[in-house]
């Protein structure tokens, strides 16, 4: 009995790493290393050798939300206040070890996450955030609630004092 070998993705990743899971898409295909997670969209007419491939850490990945009855996983990326986060969607039929893995590596990269409550319940949270590797520093940042104006001079105050708190609980690291 001869062994059917599986064909090999169309994802070229960085030096060093290694797929550890991957899914055809509608849009391309989706993969994951340990350090980051990789989108390939195939354009139209197009073989996956001219496409683009997104290479995004698993520490700028925001949010990671599936849809189950559409079949959608929608990533978000980390950004800036007032500005569009960019968001990736890809329609997947096979997601389970990849959805696995992405679940697990986006919640191995946060180090901390504290609401700190400004108005009633809205406020603002801060978050740490590690490379798998560890080989770059704590990214710190904020994500401020509906309703909450980041320029507003209290609003400041209470976040540098919320940042301050969780850096000092933290510590180095």
């Amino acid at each position: 009995m001869r062994l059917r070998r599986r064909e090999r993705p169309p994802i070229r990743v960085e030096r060093g790493e290694r797929l550890l899971a991957d899914t055809a898409a509608v849009e391309g295909h989706l993969g994951g290393t340990r350090d980051a997670l990789y989108l390939v969209r195939s354009r139209a007419g197009r073989s996956f050798e001219l496409s683009e491939t997104v290479r995004i850490p698993w520490e700028d990945v925001e949010a990671a939300d599936w849809d189950q009855e559409s079949s959608v996983l929608r990533v978000t990326e980390v950004g800036s206040w007032g500005e569009v986060r960019p968001e990736h969607r890809f329609t997947i039929e096979e997601p389970a070890r990849l959805l696995e893995l992405v679940r697990e590596r986006v919640t191995a990269s946060i180090v901390l996450q504290r609401h700190v409550r400004i108005d009633g319940r809205r406020g603002l949270r801060v978050i740490a955030r590690r490379a798998p590797r560890g080989d770059r520093p704590v990214q710190w940042v904020y994500e401020f609630d509906e309703g909450v104006d980041p320029d507003d001079p209290e609003v400041r105050r209470l976040a540098a004092e919320a940042l301050a708190a969780a850096q000092q609980e933290v510590g180095p690291v």
